[in-house]
């Protein structure tokens, strides 16, 4: 069937629907059964085809047209939509392009529009770029004209349905049980930790396995400019998200202020989903505040790359100088751990490193796990500073 024939069956059931009020699924699904009936009968489509055009067009008008079908497919990690005609996702880390497309550029910019609407996000051409979320948490992007040339750009990571575990990134390879282990005394020795890595390293699946360690009877605040974060097992669980200014005149709510009311509501934890500018002296403020145990993530190269980044960022935030930030840096955070992609496109934990202090005008960091070719996550020195451990009656 040519787009031109869906195109035309789709203007024909929204002139049948009544838009006026709340349809249920049912209700469209009877018009559309009786639509085809009345207009497909003639037609050389089979059985299976005219299953197929049904739930086309159902998920052309309560769904997320072509698009609903990769949303349920859970081998598809990212859905790259470079206009109206060109579709392509990501299977097991390799790039390919679908067969299917929108029946028009204005059928998109309405999906993109349902998208941001649901997150009580606004896109326009005053502000053509919003970040946004599905409803089962995948990361939405978009970018509309007039910065978008070759038509409306839609970018969905998505997340598993079911959260992944520590126990499953050990099966995976991203980390020996070892190093998990250790990882896990240390959250719940309440070390601070920062989660580096590059795009699509896994920093935020990271960040949520590595909560399954903190202790089930603490308090808890997350804070994501969009709420991808899956804590389980957290009864004492307070989730707060960015918000974006509108069209009808309501503020913005930035990290920023999030972090700063996070601080009055008596948290054991704060995790920040991402640390991406002047939020950074928030946190370190956190941090160095009795919110120990705290989690984050940033873009990184390494490590020692993290620390230039914090610097980077809380400059963005506050005017201080150099020494001091780097006193606050040292202060407050213990751990840094970095992810990387490999060439086969797994993702594994590079390194991990200990913050050891401040002396001589630098932060002074020591790697206690480092990435071996051939040999995986090696120890190559044992944590320096204990104290926290011996607090909490921790063995490593």
């Amino acid at each position: 069937m040519s787009r031109e024939t869906f195109r035309v069956l789709r203007q024909m059931l929204m002139q049948k629907l009544d838009l006026s009020r709340e349809l249920s699924d049912e209700e469209i699904l009877e018009s559309i059964d009786e639509l085809i009936l009345n207009h497909m009968r003639d037609s050389c489509l089979s059985l299976k085809e005219k299953v197929q055009l049904r739930q086309e067009l159902f998920y052309s008008v309560r769904k997320l047209d072509v698009l609903q079908e990769l949303i349920e497919d859970e081998s598809v990690t990212e859905i790259m939509v470079n206009g109206p005609d060109s579709i392509f996702v990501e299977r097991g880390g390799r790039l390919s392009k679908w067969c299917k497309s929108f029946t028009s550029r204005e059928k998109l910019e309405d999906v993109i529009q349902q998208i941001v609407g649901k997150c009580n996000r606004v896109v326009n051409e005053s502000m053509p770029i919003v970040d946004a979320r599905l409803e089962n948490g995948a990361r939405v992007n978009a970018v509309i004209y007039p910065v978008a040339l070759n038509g409306p750009i839609l970018t969905i990571r998505r997340f598993p349905d079911q959260p992944i575990t520590m126990e499953r990134l050990i099966t995976l390879g991203s980390l020996p049980k070892q190093c998990a282990e250790f990882l896990s005394r240390l959250v719940k020795a309440r070390y601070s930790i920062v989660i580096g890595g590059g795009t699509g390293s896994g920093k935020t699946t990271f960040l949520s396995a590595l909560s399954e360690y903190i202790p089930k009877d603490e308090r808890l605040i997350t804070i994501e400019d969009n709420a991808e974060l899956k804590i389980q097992g957290i009864d004492n669980l307070v989730r707060l998200e960015a918000k974006m200014a509108n069209m009808e005149g309501a503020v913005s709510v930035s990290i920023r202020d999030l972090i700063k009311s996070a601080l009055r509501m008596r948290p054991d934890r704060i995790i920040v989903g991402e640390v991406r500018g002047g939020e950074a002296v928030d946190m370190l403020q956190a941090l160095n505040t009795g919110h120990e145990g705290s989690l984050s993530t940033a873009h990184a190269n390494s490590s020692r790359d993290m620390l230039s980044r914090l610097e980077t960022m809380t400059l963005m935030g506050v005017d201080l100088p150099l020494e001091a930030i780097r006193r606050q840096i040292a202060s407050g955070v213990d751990i840094l751990v970095h992810l990387g992609r490999m060439r086969d496109k797994s993702r594994k934990v590079m390194e991990i490193t200990e913050v050891c202090g401040f002396e001589d005008g630098e932060i002074k960091i020591q790697p206690l796990y480092q990435w071996q070719e051939g040999k995986g996550l090696v120890q190559t020195a044992p944590l320096l500073h204990r104290e926290k451990l011996e607090r909490a009656g921790v063995v490593i």
